[in-house]
């Protein structure tokens, strides 16, 4: 049964403080990255995630699931969590915070492609083609091949968007294996951050190097990517969702390119190509287009009458 909306409780504060951090989370990663390498960086996000979720289930007396939901858990810890953090992560080693933030809006366009395919009730209607045509459109903007393909400029591009492309697996996946399930959604996504903890600390020393030291920024950048982008984020998205509907939560997407851009081109000075805002509001166009958004046969009509 589907809880209803308290649209008479405030959303908008919660809102705007869950497009801060998860658009902050690039900057916060370029900035970790003067200590500490991509795969150093994933451990600690996702281990101060994971501390920050299992005090909440303490605080709520709630207990992490048991049986086989656990390999559910594990395969979205690879997939929405692993793969995902590590992929910006190494990606930023080459590209801007901006370019990784407007890449990410790619996101929600990957997962209507893939939930049209492996969902039975995702129709893919004239209108979602349509908008899902002009999305990827953008994604080449962005991309901007006639500035020249090749070196290191695009392998951290496509690292961006194969990090996008993860997210948009793990969505549909969750959606299908575990929206039914009884347990809390703080208990589903603890018990997946511990899974992915895991993977994380096995691959750290394989894969890493161990840091000389951090800094105060590195510090901080960790606890806003860890505490607050991997922890609280999460449960300001379902305060939103209940507060507003999960049309209003989905909406975020929009915004966080935008933090993302604002924060790169502020506080790091980065760069910024004309394409790349372009390019993204051409993307955040075809994706509101694709999810309804934009009624094009709805306004084509009410400008015929």
């Amino acid at each position: 049964m589907t809880a209803p909306i308290r649209s008479d409780q405030p959303w908008l504060a919660p809102f705007l403080a869950l497009a801060a951090m998860w658009g902050a989370s690039f900057l916060c990663i370029k900035v970790a990255l003067d200590d500490l390498d991509p795969i150093g960086i994933v451990l600690g996000r996702i281990l101060l995630g994971t501390v920050t979720l299992l005090a909440l289930l303490a605080v709520r007396r709630e207990r992490l699931p048991r049986g086989g939901v656990w390999v559910h858990l594990a395969v979205l810890a690879v997939i929405g969590n692993a793969l995902p953090f590590a992929g910006f992560a190494y990606g930023e080693t080459h590209v801007s915070s901006v370019l990784a933030g407007i890449y990410n809006a790619a996101t929600p366009l990957f997962t209507l492609v893939i939930a049209m395919a492996v969902l039975p009730d995702e129709r893919p209607t004239r209108q979602r083609l349509l908008g899902l045509t002009i999305g990827f459109v953008g994604v080449v903007i962005v991309l901007g091949p006639w500035r020249g393909l090749g070196g290191g400029a695009l392998a951290g591009q496509l690292m961006c968007l194969g990090a996008a492309l993860s997210y948009a697996v793990a969505f549909p996946y969750q959606r299908r294996f575990l929206a039914g399930r009884p347990e809390s959604g703080a208990v589903l996504a603890a018990g997946q951050l511990l899974c992915a903890t895991v993977i994380a600390a096995v691959l750290a020393p394989a894969v890493g190097d161990a840091p000389d030291g951090l800094g105060l920024d590195t510090v901080a950048s960790l606890l806003v990517l860890g505490a607050l982008g991997t922890g609280v984020a999460y449960v300001l998205n379902y305060v939103v969702v209940r507060r507003a509907g999960a049309t209003t939560a989905s909406t975020v997407t929009y915004v966080i390119p935008v933090v993302a851009t604002v924060l790169g081109v502020v506080v790091l000075a980065e760069p910024l190509a004309w394409n790349q805002p372009v390019g993204g509001l051409v993307v955040l166009g075809g994706l509101a287009l694709a999810q309804g958004a934009l009624r094009v046969g709805r306004r084509r009509a009410a400008l015929a009458d």
